[in-house]
């Protein structure tokens, strides 16, 4: 269950190919640069339990150095490449981090971080990038044999908390050997039907959870992963198509791109390859899933899990179709529905969704967080509130912490508010998730402006422009409206579920 195992087996396999650019990296190229760089890594100085952060856009260096740091013993921080300078400083200091290695792809923004971590050591990959020192430069000159001391090592990513701070999820290391089993290897075909020769596509950032995860996965099972450097809905077809994929994780808003395409392009392609298609980030609204379903075949398959992995549901496609909206029943710990008291509800009444038995919850450097998410029982949440029917299938209604999910990435409110109720001209704020047909919601800033006669146009600009100069692309609101006053509490309690409610259609407000 490690590439090193095919790189001596099948060595000329290919391990990955860069759908852009053509570049294939082989199990025995991979073998040997993750030596390389597991050397490097030894030669500075880190040892097992150290961290190192990975700041890149998807490149073809990105699985020889998550290999190289997995093989040493080494946490690897894999950070956005959509945030501000700020933020990512933010992570690699609290994480630990005693090296950071970006791509000039990752943008403008890896040259504002020197500054700010000056005594981290500093690499990068590609062309020559001072003050960087070249990576590859300095991992040629290690020699391709294993290090003396392999064990064990693992990500160590970050979720976004309640806060709006990033939350890191750090697992404790064991020693074990590289080699040993990994519960992720063991799901694709356990439970998602993945064909023994897996021919993987992965369409999203690797900086993510799910993609970086589940294609180490593939290289765990001698698959060959197929990685876009960007998503375009047709030029995914068209790879289907090309390298005969039959295995792939998406996020609902992929399936929602590639179902816009005019139907003449969609037919363009032969897609009888898939076997086995994997979808999570969030809930699929069922309608687009039916349409996914009745052009793919029933070969999709869901689950709900965290970057917490405190528990993991499932659901395949024959029993989505007898369960439509759910995201299935768990094999990770045991669902419980909990009211506010944090006791158990029976069928199909909606609370807090909880699970039972399953593996703790722990935050980095934040055990309050933890603790605030584990009640009485020791049962532990994500935040998010459904249901469950008689049968233990799970059903999404809603997020506790109005968490957005936007395109299968979670953007937290707090963060964004606590920056615009700092403009003079506003009063209040409330930042909310609007419905959005393609990307699932949108992010909308509610303001209570200071003087409500300047509520318009101008300020509107005014606002969006402040908000896209202090915060990142993928938080900066998409569009904000106005309220003469928010709906709060005499004790400062904001009802935040009225004005959510007036985008989603559940009741009339006064927002202009």
């Amino acid at each position: 269950m490690h590439p090193s195992h095919f790189a001596k087996s099948d060595p000329d396999r290919i391990a990955y190919r860069m759908a852009g650019s053509g570049e294939t990296v082989t199990y025995g190229e991979l073998e040997a640069r993750s030596n390389q760089g597991a050397q490097l890594f030894r030669a500075i100085g880190l040892q097992a339990g150290d961290v190192i952060a990975i700041l890149m856009d998807n490149n073809a260096r990105y699985f020889e150095i998550a290999w190289a740091a997995q093989r040493s013993g080494l946490y690897y921080t894999c950070v956005s490449s959509k945030l501000t300078a700020g933020e990512i400083e933010y992570i690699v200091r609290d994480c630990g981090a005693k090296v950071l290695i970006v791509s000039p792809g990752a943008g403008p923004v890896i040259d504002e971080l020197p500054a700010l971590l000056p005594d981290v050591k500093l690499y990068s990959v590609g062309p020559a990038h001072p003050p960087y020192e070249s990576f590859e430069a300095a991992r040629a000159a290690m020699p391709i044999t294993p290090i003396a001391d392999e064990s064990g090592g693992t990500d160590m990513l970050y979720s976004s908390g309640t806060t709006g701070r990033p939350k890191g999820v750090k697992p404790p290391l064991t020693g074990a050997p590289i080699d040993a089993p990994n519960a992720l290897a063991v799901l694709p075909k356990a439970f998602f039907g993945f064909p023994d020769e897996c021919i993987y596509l992965s369409p999203a950032p690797l900086y993510h959870a799910a993609p970086l995860r589940w294609c180490m996965s593939m290289h765990r099972l001698g698959g060959t992963v197929v990685v876009m450097e960007k998503f375009d809905p047709e030029q995914c077809l068209a790879l289907i198509e090309q390298h005969k994929i039959n295995t792939g994780q998406f996020v609902p808003t992929h399936f929602v791109r590639m179902l816009k395409l005019p139907e003449d392009v969609r037919s363009r392609y032969d897609l009888s390859s898939l076997r086995s298609v994997v979808h999570a980030a969030a809930p699929c609204p069922p309608a687009v899933k039916e349409q996914m379903l009745a052009w793919w075949g029933p070969v999709i398959y869901e689950y709900y899990a965290g970057t917490e992995g405190n528990g993991f549901c499932y659901i395949g496609p024959h029993d989505w179709l007898t369960h439509k909206g759910s995201v299935g029943r768990a094999i990770i710990g045991e669902v419980r529905i909990c009211g506010e008291d944090g006791e158990a509800l029976p069928a199909r009444s909606e609370g807090v969704v909880y699970f039972a038995n399953g593996p703790p919850l722990a935050y980095h450097n934040d055990a309050q967080k933890a603790a605030e998410n584990t009640n009485q029982h020791g049962w532990t949440t994500l935040g998010d509130v459904g249901w469950v029917d008689e049968e233990g299938f799970l059903y999404l209604t809603d997020r506790k912490s109005f968490m957005i999910i936007s395109g299968g990435v979670n953007i937290y409110p707090q963060e964004i508010e606590s920056l615009l109720v700092t403009h003079p001209k506003v009063a209040d704020v409330a930042v909310i998730g609007a419905p959005d047909e393609e990307m699932g919601e949108r992010v909308v800033a509610v303001i209570q402006p200071a003087h409500w006669e300047e509520a318009g146009d101008a300020l509107r600009d005014e606002l969006l422009a402040f908000a896209r100069a202090h915060l990142s692309h993928v938080k900066a609101p998409r569009a904000l409206d106005f309220m003469q006053e928010l709906p709060r509490h005499p004790t400062g309690k904001l009802y935040k579920r009225l004005i959510r409610d007036a985008y989603w259609g559940k009741r009339d407000s006064k927002i202009v």
